[in-house]
């Protein structure tokens, strides 16, 4: 009973032990990709300054950077949590581990105490002679090897607990030692963090203080997504308008077709013999539901829509290093008091790096919007945006594949690299983060 209980104790410490490792690797592998990140952001945040005085988009880059540094903390916080569990367990294995040793010592002492009390070979063999049988003889010689291999196996598992527990004060230790060391990463993180908003604060201040000129940026750029939104309007209405009528150029070949056929079987119908049984008429043909939308008149664009559903969530990014500035939607910059309404998302890439496509599609429209190119593609009914190009080389009615390349990152107003990412359908735009795949 002691050997299955000592067995069981130590599969299950083994196996505790190597469910915990997992969630702290899954932990470093978040912070250190937290840590790249929070790089690349200080990256473009100080290529912002080298070109540009304060503006929005240095308050935008230092939010990024301010809650990436807030996911480590909370991060660290999380691995100090498991090391507390992990240290909390350790030192519940290690009472139960000290509790059977001294239960097995006493059963041990026992054992060698009946064996000294009973150590005169005579009686072993008065043991064994006073048997009734010789059945019952070599029972008895079989009891004693049993008693004696017991106590050897008594002796090995005090052994074999031993070591059990000295690896697991050794992990202890050691797991003491890592939380020591990750609390004095947790203070090094937090200082970074006050630094970080204190340059915020600063920043702030000084936004505040343009006033007319930071109002007339804001006002520069809503009129700039207004135009780049009024393009790809237009784009979804020629498309749509294009559409129209290529199915009533199609209809109109259709029942051109059927009138020759009805105008041939009339005439065949004449040229019969009277007595000739009637021709029966064909019967009509069921009325076809109409599409989901114009745009999707053809099998073609119904399989390309489909496929760029499907993909939702997996889309790769238009740039190979690229993050987030500005996300979708309503911003809200309460420490400038400034709402922004971002139709797609900003982001922030080096000036002359590749835009590629998202996905196939057909280029439906390239234009320039205040010495910037603009390049939407049609994806069945969808459309996807790309904004503050340059080197454009696609051209409008071209089929592109995903990954395609169809310019380059161009400097904004500010004078840094960035792209305004929109993903819309006919009716509305979409969260272009939904569909992307995460990095």
């Amino acid at each position: 009973m002691v050997k299955i209980l000592l067995s069981f104790l130590a599969t299950f410490i083994f196996c505790s032990a190597i469910a915990q490792q997992p969630g702290q690797q899954e932990l470093e592998k978040q912070r250190q990709q937290l840590k790249r990140e929070i790089e690349q952001t200080q990256q473009l945040l100080d290529n912002n300054k080298k070109t540009t005085k304060e503006s929005l988009g240095q308050l935008a880059l230092l939010n990024r950077k301010l809650n990436l540094q807030g996911n480590v903390i909370d991060n660290i916080s999380k691995d100090i949590n498991l090391l507390n569990n992990t240290i909390f367990k350790s030192q519940k294995d290690i009472n139960k581990l000290q509790l059977l040793i001294d239960t097995l010592k006493q059963e041990y002492s026992k054992s060698m105490v009946y064996a000294y009390k009973n150590r005169s070979n005579s009686d072993f063999l008065n043991f064994i002679f006073s048997s009734s049988s010789f059945n019952d003889a070599i029972k008895r010689i079989t009891y004693l090897k049993s008693y004696r291999n017991y106590r050897e196996m008594q002796g090995e598992n005090i052994l074999r607990t031993q070591d059990l527990l000295k690896q697991r004060i050794g992990e202890l230790s050691g797991n003491k030692k890592k939380k020591s060391q990750v609390l004095q990463i947790q203070s090094k993180e937090l200082t970074v963090l006050e630094t970080q908003q204190q340059e915020k604060n600063q920043l702030v201040s000084k936004l505040k203080a343009q006033g007319k000129e930071l109002n007339s940026q804001i006002a520069a750029k809503k009129k700039q997504m207004k135009k780049v939104s009024n393009a790809i309007a237009a784009a979804i209405k020629r498309a749509q308008d294009e559409a129209r009528k290529e199915a009533i150029a199609k209809a109109k070949l259709a029942k051109a077709r059927l009138d020759a056929e009805t105008k041939a079987n009339n005439t065949d119908t004449k040229n019969t013999a009277t007595n000739t049984a009637p021709v029966k008429a064909a019967p009509a043909k069921t009325k076809q539901a109409a599409p989901v939308s114009v745009l999707l008149a053809s099998d073609a664009d119904v399989k390309l829509n489909a496929n760029f559903e499907i993909n939702r969530g997996s889309l790769p990014w238009p740039v190979d290093k690229g993050y987030t500035i500005m996300r979708f939607g309503t911003q809200r910059m309460e420490d400038v008091g400034i709402v922004i309404d971002n139709p797609g998302i900003t982001i922030g890439s080096d000036v002359g790096n590749t835009v590629k496509s998202l996905f196939d599609g057909e280029v439906s429209s390239v234009t320039n919007i205040d010495n910037m190119q603009v390049v939407i593609i049609k994806h069945g009914r969808y459309f996807t945006t790309y904004s503050n190009l340059t080197n454009v080389s696609v051209a409008r009615g071209q089929s592109v594949r995903t990954g395609q390349s169809l310019g380059r990152v161009a400097a904004n107003d500010e004078g840094v690299g960035s792209i305004d990412l929109i993903i819309s359908n006919e009716k509305s735009n979409l969260n272009p983060e939904g569909w992307l795949r995460r990095r």
